[in-house]
């Protein structure tokens, strides 16, 4: 019997346990390095003073994707953790005594819109139509595509599907011509948040995340986002993959052009015959390689669109709050057309859009009896310097007007209290110029215009992750570890 390959995975968060599970499951002896001391990447959890706070992610959408991750392996997402839908999926804060909450029911949500603008109706049902359609292509079929060639684009079906897909009108024009109600508007253009650029710059293509939003629906795990990381560690470890966490990676060693094997910090070494950099990219080609094995150079990352960073803090309230949502979202001071446009500008914004979840709504295991769990996030530009007092500033800015907006006192309550930016981001994830979410989804950043899934001088080396295809969030970084493992496995056969 021929003996395994050895793949090393770099780095244990979705992309790379999804690397990882895959390549296990198809037969590939499986190390995974994790330079933290525990798993999840951004998706990390922490405990202080009883209360539970996932670290990044807070959404829970597109179900079907986890769906069939699970399913690869004869898995259900209730196997490892319990899913609830959230009803209202969230809270839109327009202003004092403006709180919309949005219903989790598609016609009810339609009729939201007709006490918005009446008539609009027949309107959102063919944006709709359109976005179903977009999302059937595009998350079950475009995503999964590895983006190494333009062949992979041009058979004609798929190209009047692209064409139909409106990949070259942007999001903010496309939603303007149902739309006409300016609050409307920007219900419609806040998901491509979490693709990373303003509604003008991003591709209509990208509506798919509405139908995801609004009829695919907003889910949390019970205990939090980190139960999807605890249940995809479980199944990892049953296909066979071995976990080392405060595996803090030194270098590659490439001879040959081939990866012969991944060193640690530490002086430990692991032999290898495929290699899979889950970590952050730019961190991976720029500092573990040699310069003559790089990938890209300084001025191709200096000229790539990042999706914003973040400003984070974890609070602990000992009351309960009044007028909060699981998940809502502030507009207060930031509507109009160009709004978002703070959090890719190279500056600290004067007027912060923020964003707050309140886990403790939901789930009562986050936080002790009687007491609140709260996550604050502001966007802002990536590489902004982040020293405490601006923090500290930007904290009594949002809370002002949080309070004034839910109208109690929340900074008196406050019993746990951390902040977490783009400085951490660097420290804990390598993170290029302190992102939090990756490229920004922009035209010119999409499918082949990616940084490569595979290493061009290097011959079994590839990256998976949020800096690679298909792109930033969740859903589409445990693609991408299935992407990258069929490549793998397509080129480095047992």
């Amino acid at each position: 019997m021929m003996p395994k390959k050895n793949v090393v995975v770099i780095g244990a968060g979705f992309a790379g346990l999804s690397t990882a599970t895959h390549l296990a499951h198809n037969g590939y002896q499986v190390t995974l390095l994790e330079k933290n001391d525990t798993p999840g990447g951004r998706a990390r959890k922490f405990e202080a003073e009883g209360f539970v706070f996932d670290m990044g992610p807070s959404w829970y959408w597109m179900p079907d994707v986890f769906d069939n991750y699970f399913g690869h392996f004869g898995k259900k997402p209730s196997d490892y953790y319990n899913l609830l839908r959230l009803d209202p999926s969230y809270t839109v804060v327009f202003g004092e005594n403006k709180f919309i909450p949005i219903p989790a029911d598609l016609q009810k949500f339609r009729g939201l819109l007709e006490s918005m603008e009446p008539g609009v109706g027949p309107k959102f049902d063919e944006f709709m139509d359109q976005a179903a359609y977009k999302y059937k292509v595009g998350i079950q079929d475009l995503v999964y595509r590895p983006s190494r060639s333009l062949f992979e684009f041009t058979s004609p079906g798929l190209l009047v599907d692209i064409i139909r897909m409106d990949v070259f009108q942007s999001m903010a024009k496309h939603v303007r011509k149902f739309f006409k109600n300016e609050e409307i508007i920007r219900l419609m253009e806040f998901p491509v948040i979490f693709l990373g650029e303003t509604a003008e710059n991003i591709p209509a293509l990208y509506s798919l995340m509405n139908y995801a939003d609004i009829k695919l629906g907003t889910w949390y795990p019970m205990g939090g986002m980190h139960e999807i990381i605890k249940g995809m560690v479980t199944l990892a470890e049953e296909k066979g993959v071995k976990i080392h966490l405060g595996a803090d990676v030194s270098h590659i060693n490439v001879k040959n052009g081939i990866a012969t094997d991944v060193v640690l910090k530490s002086g430990e070494k692991f032999d290898a015959d495929v290699v899979v950099a889950g970590a952050d990219y730019h961190h991976v080609d720029s500092k573990l390689l040699a310069p003559e094995f790089r990938n890209y150079d300084e001025k191709y990352w200096d000229k790539r669109v990042m999706a914003p960073s973040s400003l984070l803090f974890y609070l602990g309230i000992d009351k309960k709050l009044d007028n909060l949502t699981h998940h809502m979202l502030f507009f207060d001071e930031q509507m109009g057309p160009h709004a978002d446009a703070i959090y890719t500008n190279p500056r600290w914004p004067e007027r912060p859009l923020f964003y707050l979840s309140a886990a403790s709504k939901t789930d009562p295991s986050v936080a002790p009896e009687g007491k609140e769990n709260l996550v604050i996030l502001i966007p802002l530009a990536p590489d902004l310097n982040d020293e405490e007092d601006i923090r500290e500033k930007y904290f009594n800015i949002v809370m002002d007007r949080l309070e004034k907006l839910t109208g109690q006192e929340i900074r008196s309550h406050i019993v746990y209290k951390r902040s977490y930016a783009h400085s951490d981001f660097k420290k804990d994830y390598n993170a290029f110029k302190g992102n939090a979410y990756g490229l920004a989804n922009t035209l010119f950043q999409t499918a082949i215009l990616k940084p490569s899934l595979k290493n061009k001088k290097v011959r079994n080396l590839y990256y998976t992750g949020q800096l690679t295809v298909p792109g930033p969030g969740v859903p589409p970084t445990l693609i991408s570890g299935h992407v990258v493992s069929k490549e793998v496995m397509k080129e480095n056969k047992l």
